[in-house]
């Protein structure tokens, strides 16, 4: 078998075996196969696509290239989480509190972030003393014991897909959704667990911008985890503005806490029931979605999930004082606010605008040696389709740098427009993809 002739083969829009597919991702992980014929190969494959049956090889194949989680040491249906990505996304945190205090075990592998924000793990670094460098011992343990646990991604799980992405990432050739299914679902099937609920983003703070191409991702996921052996089904997200009010670290999971506590905004709590409610089915104590959001309010009304919450933090050497008494997370120097150019009603909001205002202030990593700032970020006092007079505040910028806040300031005012009647906010939740690849619309 030739790197060469499978090259060729997809050029011209030829299917490959498993075999191929196993010899191309094992040969370029062992460093068998150079760059330059691995970069022709995935341009190959962004122009001539792959079927479902290539699609699952390839993810199959991915998974396989290192280390795979194995959770039959915990007791119960194990169902993880998975989001495409987002401004203000900070789901997980709350999400997952709620499903474990109704008694399915969330074992969650997350990364850090490289981007606008921080990813899972940075942000619950701004809880003094909160550490993933756990064992996997450690980590089932946890979850055993509190139905709730989060522990950093290995270099050994899908090795694969990390030289393959970064490769994706300086060729053009990220934008592939057969490439983008197999590199999440690599991830996710390595990581061990029997369920998989995907939240799949779209819109101006999103990777896929239009709910057209979200249903497709979301539908090449759900059939590469079904035909795995994970019953996995996907939500459809809006993401034309940022989920909440806060984006950045420490101001995020204060606000993942502020729901927690019957608190929060009503979009992010939409998100939370509907992603909840079928992780519960998944893991089997709820039969219907109408059921499983019952058990998943409940668990807000009697502070469940708010003492699961902070029984993790504990568990993983966190100071669970931080989530009984939010003021403990370090505060930003400079809390600034942007003023409304004009009065009217708010009529978009571009999220992606709102993520490069937090990047700017220091909240995200422009290369994976960047530092964060952990305090800094925005809270957003308007939203789609509210109402504002000039000089009236928009949102509150939190920085620890003068110049910072003027350049984030600058930027911010781009990401909004403006109109005298006032527009319809756009659904939170547009779309389900159930495990039969049956779309619903909202």
């Amino acid at each position: 078998m030739r790197m060469y002739d499978l090259i060729y083969k997809k050029k011209n829009g030829g299917k490959l075996t498993k075999e191929e597919i196993d010899f191309i991702v094992q040969g370029y992980t062992k460093g068998e196969i150079p760059d330059y014929q691995m970069s022709a190969f995935l341009m190959a494959v962004c122009l001539k696509g792959m079927d479902m049956e290539e699609t699952t090889d390839l993810t199959l194949s991915m998974r396989d290239s290192g280390e795979t989680l194995d959770m039959s040491k915990i007791d119960g249906v194990t169902v993880d989480k998975h989001s495409t990505g987002g401004v203000g996304d900070k789901t997980s945190l709350c999400l997952s509190a709620m499903v474990a205090a109704c008694g399915v075990p969330v074992a969650k592998m997350s990364g850090r972030g490289l981007g606008h924000t921080g990813g899972t793990i940075d942000k619950l670094e701004s809880i003094d003393g909160f550490s993933t460098s756990i064992t996997p011992e450690e980590f089932f343990d946890h979850v055993n014991k509190n139905k709730f646990a989060l522990m950093g991604q290995t270099a050994d799980l899908a090795p694969a897909d990390k030289k393959i992405y970064a490769l994706r990432d300086v060729t053009a050739t990220v934008d592939c959704i057969p490439l983008i299914a197999s590199s999440i679902m690599s991830k996710k099937l390595a990581s061990g667990a029997e369920a998989i609920v995907l939240d799949v983003k779209t819109g101006s703070g999103a990777f896929m911008k239009t709910l057209e191409d979200a249903v497709t991702l979301a539908e090449a996921m759900v059939k590469i985890g079904n035909n795995a052996g994970r019953e996995t089904s996907a939500v459809i997200t809006n993401m034309d503005q940022p989920l909440g009010r806060a984006v950045g670290n420490a101001l995020e999971v204060i606000e993942a806490i502020d729901l927690l506590k019957g608190e929060g905004p009503e979009d992010l709590m939409d998100d939370c029931l509907a992603l909840g409610s079928l992780m519960l089915i998944a893991g089997k104590v709820a039969k219907t979605k109408e059921e499983a959001e019952v058990m998943l309010k409940a668990t807000i009304t009697e502070k469940t999930a708010l003492k699961k919450f902070a029984d993790f933090v504990e568990a993983q050497g966190g100071d669970q004082e931080f989530v009984y008494n939010t003021d403990k997370f370090k505060k930003a120097t400079l809390i600034d606010p942007v003023p409304s150019p004009v009065s009217g009603y708010v009529k978009s909001i571009r999220a992606d605008e709102i993520g490069m205002c937090s990047l700017i202030l220091g909240g995200g990593r422009e290369t994976k040696e960047s530092t964060i700032d952990l305090s800094v970020g925005l809270i957003l006092q308007k939203k789609v389709g509210d109402r504002v007079e000039k000089g009236e505040t928009l949102a509150y910028i939190h920085s620890n740098s003068k110049e910072k806040t003027e350049a984030a300031m600058e930027r911010f005012l781009k990401a909004y427009s403006f109109s005298d009647e006032k527009p319809e906010p756009g659904k939170t939740i547009l779309a389900f993809v159930a495990p039969d690849g049956k779309v619903t619309y909202n």
